[in-house]
């Protein structure tokens, strides 16, 4: 049996190159959000409207579920598919919001949706299948993709669709191209905060079955909608992928867990491979997660809903009164998705300058949209009413908001 050869010493090894698949975009709200920290030390002001998460924190049910597994439970490793008593939870979460019938059995718990995509990707997708998503839409999609060795289409969307796919999309990519092996579709979307509708989600979902194309559906932001309708795939195909979270609606970011709904092809093959990846979605934060599925954690949730829905609101008055006439309509989710190609080219320069000029965070548009992200720019309004209150009259009172 060979023996490995010795180890070089550092001091005469030659530095080895990181992997063409790392060479991905950053995520630049990142970057924001680390210019905004500084700003924040050297002046103490800012408002921040770049990070796509509430200002509140955990229900108070899954805070003192935390506590008590803290001081009762050894808290040690979970089955890699999650805990028992939160699968069941989630399965009649998604009963009660969608009147669909769900197993536990069907739910695979991970850390965050995140870990769920990446997870997800790794089990349906091999290297060089196509996979569709919309532009504008989220980066993580595209990056994670591509840094699996997976081909990207990105569909523009525009607001004649209110920035959602469509089935007559999808063929002319199957005649261009051959069908594709994955569609994501989110609804409420990120950037643009919009519903795609129930019929189109439906034919969606039919014509990726009857193709072998898998659908993927994000609803993580499910739960945050304003008088508009949300659907979910599982209604029409048990062959969609349902992508779940405690981190919108339920407010618990920073607390990773995700799930999905999935098909019986796929549960052994997410089962496996997370278990290699993550081990066990966190241990204390499944605990905590079962407390947000209350109904006293949904009495609190719906009320930060109601908050949201005012900010909104004040958003659709004030937008044009800054100046930003043209967005997107913030069906759902906490976010508008603006033109500002009236005032820049340069969507990251202006994100930067105007953080600069009165300590207002947004982010530019090229997180977003390959093609068009110089010239837009997301807003969350996550945050309180009366500070995004006091973003809109600093960005009035800005000299970058005049055409």
């Amino acid at each position: 049996m060979p023996h490995p050869s010795p180890r070089v010493p550092r001091s005469g090894s030659v530095s080895r190159s990181p992997s063409s698949r790392s060479g991905v975009e950053p995520f630049y709200v990142m970057e924001v959000l680390k210019a905004a920290a500084e700003r924040q030390r050297t002046h103490g002001d800012v408002i921040m409207l770049c990070a796509g998460q509430p200002s509140t924190p955990a229900p108070a049910a899954a805070r003192a579920r935390a506590v008590e597994v803290l001081d009762s439970e050894v808290l040690g490793y979970t089955e890699a598919s999650g805990i028992l008593p939160l699968r069941r939870a989630i399965a009649a979460y998604h009963e009660r919001q969608s009147g669909i019938a769900v197993d536990p059995e069907d739910v695979v718990v991970f850390p965050g949706s995140s870990g769920a995509f990446s997870t997800l990707f790794l089990a349906a997708f091999d290297v060089g299948d196509r996979v569709v998503m919309t532009r504008p839409g989220y980066p993580a999609y595209r990056n994670t993709l591509q840094a699996l060795g997976c081909e990207v289409i990105e569909l523009d969307c525009g607001a004649d669709t209110r920035f959602q796919p469509t089935v007559r999309q999808l063929e002319e990519v199957a005649a261009a191209y051959g069908t594709p092996a994955g569609l994501i579709v989110a609804s409420p979307a990120n950037p643009t905060g919009t519903i795609i509708d129930a019929a189109e989600l439906a034919a969606l979902a039919r014509w990726c079955e009857a193709n072998g194309c898998l659908l993927i559906s994000d609803e993580i932001y499910h739960g945050l909608s304003y008088g508009r309708p949300t659907a979910s795939a599982w209604e029409t195909s048990r062959e969609a992928v349902v992508v779940g979270s405690v981190s919108k609606y339920f407010s618990m970011t920073g607390w990773r867990v995700g799930w999905v709904l999935a098909p019986a092809s796929l549960r052994r093959p997410l089962e496996v491979l997370t278990g290699n990846l993550n081990i066990c979605p966190p241990a204390v934060a499944q605990h905590a997660a079962l407390g947000s599925f209350t109904e006293q954690a949904r009495v609190e949730l719906d009320g930060h809903r109601a908050r949201y829905a005012a900010t909104r609101d004040l958003l659709i008055a004030r937008l044009p009164e800054v100046g930003l006439r043209d967005y997107a309509p913030p069906d759902g989710a906490f976010y508008a998705w603006c033109d500002v190609g009236h005032l820049t080219q340069d969507s990251v320069s202006w994100c930067r300058d105007l953080l600069a000029d009165c300590g207002v965070a947004l982010t530019p548009g090229v997180d977003f949209d390959t093609v068009e992200g110089h010239r837009k720019v997301r807003l969350s309004f996550a945050g309180s009413t009366s500070e995004v209150a006091e973003a809109l009259d600093r960005m009035a009172a800005s000299p970058l908001l005049q055409p």
